[in-house]
């Protein structure tokens, strides 16, 4: 077996983990610890008989997924303080959001930096509140780099928290303005659902759209186990509330141009994690043994194998992200400066 199928199978069979010997459960929780999935982990074999020592590690992962859940709902309310006298909505953002809207992807889930999405044309309003107010400041000091997030990226340059070390990403759309889908980031922000705090997450199909767009078409598929694992919980959960949530997620999929992220996503997801997803939307895709090889690369030490597929998913990432000849732009200018 793939070292990486250990924790798959895990995660998707919990009762799976009774024929592991020693050497099984090292492998096991080394990988989910390198995919920060270890909390995940110990939230789904909650009940299941494990060794002692094993159980240990899970009460402790269990104890530090709890702090950084509280602490993201923290930080989400320390923003909207800061944000308190701006009148657009406030769309909080990946784990962040799964935990404040009591989702199943937020159970055990690892959170780090916070992620809110406002409309584009009140970023430089949003901005100053956090900077003024918030006690935030700028970590990118190097002008081409803060140049190159506000005029290309989705997001501002990140923020830092100056007396809490927290970070802030502050969105006004899902994916880089170069890269080739356009999703509709009005509508996103048009469809979000109002929380008691007064801040905002997205609709259900907007969430896991946003969730197959950050796994496939904005980045390299690092952390993409732990990503998937979002992305299955979502459509598990979505599904099973909503009898019409597959046409409708179909839908809107196709009109923010990220039906075929969203497809594929579905479809690692079914093979992956046993996703129950419609007949239809069970049709292999030519390149899909090759995300699931990308998927699939830590060793039973925890490091990465396969570093020609982990290159070429690298290269990937920056074609996703812009065009041949700005992309051979930015990296001469980034080489340039060191």
């Amino acid at each position: 077996m793939n070292a990486a199928m250990r924790l798959v199978r895990a995660l998707r069979d919990p009762e799976s983990v009774a024929s592991l010997d020693s050497k099984g459960w090292t492998a096991l929780l080394t990988i989910a610890r390198a995919e920060q999935l270890l909390g995940t982990l110990a939230h789904r074999l909650a009940g299941v008989a494990v060794p002692e020592n094993v159980a240990a590690i899970f009460a402790d992962a269990r104890t530090n997924a709890e702090y950084q859940r509280r602490t993201a709902q923290w930080e989400a309310e320390c923003a909207r303080r800061a944000l308190n006298d701006y009148s657009g909505k406030v769309v909080l953002m990946k784990g962040t959001a799964y935990v404040a809207a009591g989702l199943k992807a937020g159970q055990g889930r690892h959170i780090g930096d916070l992620d809110i999405m406002v409309t584009r044309e009140d970023l430089n309003a949003v901005e100053a509140m956090l900077l003024e107010k918030g006690g935030w400041e700028w970590v990118k000091e190097d002008a081409y780099d803060d140049a190159y997030y506000r005029d290309h990226m989705h997001e501002l340059p990140p923020l830092i928290h100056k007396e809490r070390d927290r970070m802030i990403d502050v969105h006004h759309t899902i994916l880089p303005m170069t890269a080739r889908p356009k999703p509709d980031a009005t509508a996103m922000l048009a469809d979000a659902q109002l929380l008691d705090s007064g801040l905002y997450v997205f609709s259900p199909p907007d969430m896991a759209i946003h969730c197959a767009a950050h796994l496939l078409a904005d980045g390299d598929m690092s952390g993409g186990m732990r990503n998937l694992w979002d992305f299955h919980c979502l459509l598990d959960e979505f599904s099973e509330n909503d009898s019409g949530f597959w046409e409708t997620l179909q839908s809107r999929a196709r009109h923010h141009q990220l039906w075929g992220a969203v497809h594929l996503a579905a479809r690692l997801s079914h093979d992956l994690y046993g996703t129950n997803i419609p007949q239809s939307w069970d049709i292999r895709g030519n390149s899909d043994w090759q995300f699931k090889r990308r998927l699939l690369v830590r060793t039973g030490w925890g490091t990465q194998s396969r570093p020609l597929t982990r290159l070429a998913f690298y290269i990937r990432s920056h074609l996703l992200r812009m065009p041949p000849l700005m992309l051979a732009r930015h990296l001469f200018t980034k080489w340039r400066k060191g």
